[in-house]
């Protein structure tokens, strides 16, 4: 079993000298949950990043943007007067601060003052109006090769360009038909639904058609008389909706569709890109039962279909994931990513559906492409290969299969490729390191650094954490925990436990990161005398396809399972009061709560189970029929994994908390899972947040967080 023992026992380039601090003070609960990312949050470079094409970086501070080198200190380039002065001098709406801005060239950036989206010379020191927008727009999509942006208003796309005439690409008068916004949910790699062509000559954009899709009624109180909102919502099961794409012509001012007839008309199209040169568009087909994909490539005039490049098909599940990856140097080349192999990896392909090369394998996964240097010999990514804990980025030689590690410390690295190759940004942390910051070259080798950030938590009596491996259920599978312990720990005394788990799909919580990823209510926790522990079970993320589809067509099954090997580890500790184990979880961990209490009654005394799922019957289709099927088609797994049969099994005490108007886990849960129990006459605590969706965010927050704290202090303490 591996452990490091970190945060009261050790810490790294005397970052925390503990000899020298008191660690006496204590968190409140304003400090766990708003300091995390305020008074605590470990200091940082913002907007860090490389200077379009030059190898020198840029970022913003007090002063202004600063750039250096690797070679040269950073110094203030440009001063929130420069840029003033200049817009002024343009009748422009002028800043208080430094705008997140992005690179158009070495001497161009461009930022948005209000509805204005503006381009500063650095040089000339002189602002130029790119173009004015309606304050009321969504999905904001700005195209720099021909300087227009692409938009949404209510259901409807449009365009503007610097002269202001605004453009309708889609006029739907019907509010079930949506166009230029994410479709599916944002599943499958989905994260919008605007897409300009390389030359900016054609926009491609989703249509999606929720006719037949079920609305879900939700109440906003903010009204004298509640407002009724109608969210549609595809229930596993039946109706969904039905997407296309189109692709407007701006010279024509014409839409053709994308003829994709694969499957019925309920598939998926994933993953839209374009080709280099804008002639085609390539789209990951996917049917509705998720279970068989094409890669597809359509003439982008016409929409015809021009072929099949590739297919994946898999008894569980298939899920694209990423778009293709056009080479420059080889516009007929990409890069495919896949988990066929069973980890995620990179092809290399050409536009006729030829594998070129397997670029990368092994029992680990691609987590990220960074990207080519300048002459795309090279490719940088980042992976899991040292550890499922950790991230560490390698040079990849495209000809040779060569591969270089260019990260070496241990933690978890966030780096940005310069544009030549020639240097990377390297940001990481780790368990026992806050934040460092360097500039490596392309060996790896550290040549500047920017920062080692002191631990601001040094004065604060915090639990001691240690990462480590215990087996799975099945015991082929090494499944990585973080455990805290109580501050003040004494080893001759019996304390409680709380479990605060996750579990599912597309989730990791263990990770060598500062503070093992765990967020600071944990440590406020151990504050208050509990053992706080979490494991990522088998079904949760970055492990692998068999890691993560053991969960198919019986979500939670196998990852309680692993969730009481890690009782069972507990339970051999001696210092853990096997009387007083708690567990506590939001969303899928609210529906992994309340199947542990509810099928362990005699192992949990207390549960606090936010936003559950509680019959995926009532989940929606995008991300329920994958994991579980349709109803229809596994009625014995929908009866096996529903909550609403276990609640009669209640014994200990459970908390539910829930936003009123959330769109993600339905009311509709939760509270059917409370009319089970007054049924079977079984106590049960409940408390919703009137204006909350899925999450409970702000301020908000630390009543929620003091809540879910009460109830342990009250029951399980």
């Amino acid at each position: 079993m591996k452990k490091t023992i970190i945060l009261g026992a050790i810490c790294l380039l005397g970052l925390c000298d503990f000899s020298i601090y008191a660690q006496d003070k204590t968190l409140s609960m304003k400090d766990a949950i708003i300091g995390q990312w305020r008074d605590f949050y470990p200091e940082n470079i913002y907007k860090l990043n490389w200077r379009a094409d030059k190898n020198e970086y840029s970022f913003i501070d007090k002063s202004g943007i600063m750039i250096g080198s690797p070679k040269t200190d950073a110094k203030t380039a440009v001063t929130v007067e420069d840029i003033n002065s200049a817009l002024k001098a343009e009748s422009l709406s002028e800043i208080s601060r430094i705008p997140s801005f992005d690179w158009i060239d070495a001497n161009t950036i461009q930022f948005w003052v209000k509805t204005s989206l503006v381009r500063y010379k650095l040089i000339e020191k002189k602002a130029d109006l790119v173009l004015k927008s309606d304050e009321n727009i969504d999905n904001k999509s700005f195209c720099e090769a021909n300087n227009k942006l692409a938009y949404t208003k209510a259901n409807n796309l449009y365009f503007v360009g610097k002269g202001g005439k605004e453009i309708a690409v889609s006029k739907e008068e019907d509010k079930n038909i949506v166009s230029g916004q994410s479709v599916s949910r944002s599943e499958y790699g989905i994260d919008g639904g605007i897409f300009w062509s390389p030359e900016g000559k054609s926009l491609a954009f989703y249509r999606k058609d929720e006719s037949k899709v079920t609305s879900y009624p939700l109440v906003d109180i903010n009204t004298r008389v509640g407002d009724l909102r109608e969210e549609k919502y595809p229930m596993a099961g039946m109706t969904s909706e039905i997407v296309s794409v189109g692709v407007y012509n701006l010279k024509t001012a014409k839409t053709i569709w994308v003829k994709a007839d694969d499957f019925d008309e309920e598939r998926y199209l994933t993953n839209v890109s374009w080709g280099a040169m804008g002639e085609y568009l390539y789209i990951q087909v996917l049917n509705r039962a998720s279970n068989h994909m094409r890669l597809n490539k359509y003439d982008a005039k016409t929409g015809e279909f021009v072929k099949t490049l590739l297919e994946e098909k898999d008894e569980r599940w298939v899920e694209p994931q990423h778009k293709l990856i056009f080479l420059n140097t080889k516009p007929n080349q990409f890069i495919y990513q896949s988990n066929t192999a069973g980890y995620n990896h990179m092809f290399l392909y050409n536009t006729d559906g030829k594998l070129i090369k397997k670029l990368t394998s092994g029992d680990w996964m691609v987590t990220k492409v960074l990207g080519f240097d300048k002459t795309e010999k090279n490719l940088f990514y980042e992976s899991t290969e040292v550890s499922p804990t950790d991230r560490h980025v390698y040079r990849l030689n495209v000809k040779s299969g060569k591969r270089v590690r260019l990260t070496k410390n241990p933690g978890y690295h966030n780096v940005k490729v310069s544009e030549s190759g020639t240097y990377l940004i390297d940001n990481y942390s780790s368990l026992n390191v806050p934040r460092i910051i360097n500039i490596l070259n392309s060996k790896g080798k550290v040549v500047k650094h920017l920062i080692a950030a002191e631990n601001k938590l040094q004065d604060y009596n915090l639990g001691e954490i240690s990462l480590g491996t215990i087996k799975s259920a099945d015991d082929k599978t090494d499944l990585h925990y973080r455990l805290i312990k109580p501050a003040n720990f004494d080893s001759t005394k019996k304390y409680p436990v709380v479990i605060y788990v996750y579990g599912g799909p597309h989730a990791q919580l263990v990770t060598n990161k500062w503070l093992g990823g765990a967020r600071l209510w944990e440590e406020y926790m151990a504050q208050r005398g509990y053992v706080v522990f979490t494991l990522d079970n088998r079904g949760s993320a970055n492990r692998g396809k068999e890691f993560e589809a053991i969960i198919h067509r019986q979500c939670g099954q196998p990852e309680m399972a692993d969730q009481m090997k890690g009782v069972d580890f507990l339970k051999s500790q001696p210092y853990v009061d096997a009387d007083r184990i708690g567990v506590h979880g939001w969303s899928y961990g609210g529906f992994m709560t309340i199947s542990l209490i509810t099928n362990y009654p005699d192992v949990f005394k207390v549960a606090v189970a936010g936003g559950p799922v509680i019959d995926w019957k009532w989940y929606e289709i995008m991300y329920g029929e994958r994991y579980m099927d349709t109803p229809q088609e596994n009625p014995e797994g929908y009866a096996k994994t529903s909550l609403i049969s276990k609640a009669k099994d209640l014994k200990g005490k459970l908390l539910i908390c829930q936003g009123a108007i959330d769109k993600t886990v339905l009311w509709q849960h939760s509270l059917s899972f409370i009319r089970e129990c007054i049924k079977n006459n079984v106590q049960v605590d409940y408390f919703p947040y009137p204006r909350a969706e899925h999450n409970v965010r702000g301020m908000d927050r630390i009543h929620l967080k003091q809540k879910v704290s009460n109830y342990f202090d009250d029951y399980l303490k």
